[in-house]
């Protein structure tokens, strides 16, 4: 899947057999990323099986965030999971840059503290917390372990896999000055907590560098059932200057090779209503793609 020539064959051999056989059947390993990294990986979650299976997660957006992150520069994982971004972010701003990985699971986050002592980065600042737009208290809910990356304060009323609650605070103020006037990119994953992270990260927009960029997965049927909208969030954005464009992203493992045979995507200016899950990314380049 990784190393033979071509992609022939591979979106099927992907979809219809390794991706099902990998989740039921799982393999625990120390695997090497296609950026130079190593990752425990247990592949009945989807994000590490994906590792173990093609090196990378989320092909376009580390393609993206390897253009945009050079040597000096911060960058803050918020929703950092088990630390795929956060690790590959370290290796591209180096000793003199920064990187805050923040994540409210106890669990993930210990699990990202060990790939970054794994690949020997003292570079990440990793911080077990979570973020709102106020000091609150939230209840997370894993609802299975075949997806880590789905732990959300969503309300959900199915069997979960896990609870646990946490003291929530806004960004700002988890960041120090140095951080905050450095951050070259801000990206939140917080599976449909995106508005309150926003809302609480409002106040610091105007303290960030001229070239900063922040991307936010946006769901908006999640975001919703707590109450909040993607166009209060994408108003926020604009009142500060930033303009929307879309990252293309595809979960389908058929998708990946192809992906990685063509290369990543550029994001495109979007100024249409965000009806479906979307990788957004904010910047004060105004342009019809961001290169």
């Amino acid at each position: 899947m990784r190393d033979a020539p071509g992609s022939f064959g591979k979106p099927l051999l992907a979809a219809r057999f390794l991706n099902a056989y990998l989740r039921e059947h799982p393999r625990r390993r120390v695997v090497e990323t296609r950026f130079g990294a190593r990752f425990a990986v247990d592949t009945q979650d989807l994000i590490q099986r994906y590792v173990y299976l093609f090196g990378v997660w989320e092909p376009h957006m580390t393609g993206w965030l390897q253009r945009r992150l050079k040597p000096g520069d911060t960058f803050v994982d918020v929703g950092a999971n088990v630390g795929i971004f956060s690790v590959l972010a370290s290796g591209l701003v180096g000793d003199r840059g920064r990187v805050v990985a923040i994540e409210a699971s106890p669990v993930f986050h210990q699990q990202l503290v060990q790939q970054a002592r794994l690949n020997g980065r003292r570079n990440i600042r990793a911080v077990n917390a979570a973020v709102a737009d106020s000091h609150k208290t939230l209840t997370f809910v894993l609802a299975s372990s075949r997806n880590m990356g789905a732990n959300s304060i969503v309300p959900y009323d199915g069997p979960a896999e896990s609870t646990f609650e946490i003291d929530a605070v806004p960004l700002p103020e988890l960041l120090d000055q140095c951080e905050i006037e450095n951050a070259r990119v801000i990206k939140i994953d917080v599976e449909g907590a995106e508005g309150g992270v926003v809302r609480g990260l409002a106040p610091m927009l105007d303290k960030l560098r001229p070239d900063a960029e922040i991307t936010v997965e946006v769901t908006p049927d999640r975001m919703a059932q707590l109450g909040d909208s993607v166009d209060e969030l994408l108003g926020i954005m604009a009142d500060a200057g930033f303009h929307a464009y879309r990252l293309a992203n595809d979960y389908d493992p058929g998708s990946y090779p192809l992906a990685l045979k063509g290369g990543p995507l550029v994001p495109v200016r979007w100024t249409g209503p965000v009806t479906a899950e979307s990788d957004l990314i904010f910047s004060r380049v105004d342009a019809e793609t961001l290169p």
